[in-house]
């Protein structure tokens, strides 16, 4: 029974130095591939250089953060820039008329201009052969607390109806 013994013996022996060898070669790529892993992690290339991937992941949000509060600054100025856009004189119409039969050219005319919010002022100039006049009257939402002739409510419609309206 000794000799059956140490052939069993042998066999264990040379599986386990088989599986040692196989436990070594899986170890020595496992360690390969960590080195690589530990290299590229160490090595992110940064604005001052190589850095670990904690310092990149820091930068990272730090630079988001300041992003933001860009994005934030310029969201308030925007707004501002808008309200103060929408008291504006920007919607203009101009009418222009002869005021009087005897005159050609049209040379009378009627400027509307308004806000956002109808707000602004009416100027008339009335040319004739010997004299100019010309008039300015508030408007307020559109409307004016003075009598305004049909040229310039024409031109304030046109004002308040214009391009993009």
């Amino acid at each position: 029974m000794l000799p059956l013994a140490k052939h069993t013996a042998d066999l264990v022996a040379l599986g386990a130095a088989a599986g040692a060898a196989v436990a070594l070669l899986l170890a020595l790529a496992a360690h390969i591939r960590v080195s690589r892993l530990r290299r590229g992690f160490r090595a992110l290339e940064g604005a001052d250089g190589p850095e670990s991937v904690l310092d990149a992941i820091a930068g990272t949000r730090r630079e988001t953060a300041e992003l933001r509060q860009q994005i934030s600054t310029a969201h308030q100025e925007l707004a501002r820039a808008r309200a103060d856009l929408a008291d504006a004189l920007r919607h203009v119409a101009v009418v222009r008329y002869d005021a009087f039969g005897d005159m050609g050219g049209r040379l009378s005319f009627t400027a509307a201009l308004l806000d956002d919010a109808g707000d602004g002022l009416v100027l008339t100039s009335i040319h004739g052969r010997s004299e100019a006049r010309t008039y300015a009257k508030g408007v307020k939402a559109g409307k004016s607390e003075q009598t305004l002739s049909p040229e310039e409510e024409q031109s304030i419609e046109l004002a308040l109806k214009g391009p993009g309206r």
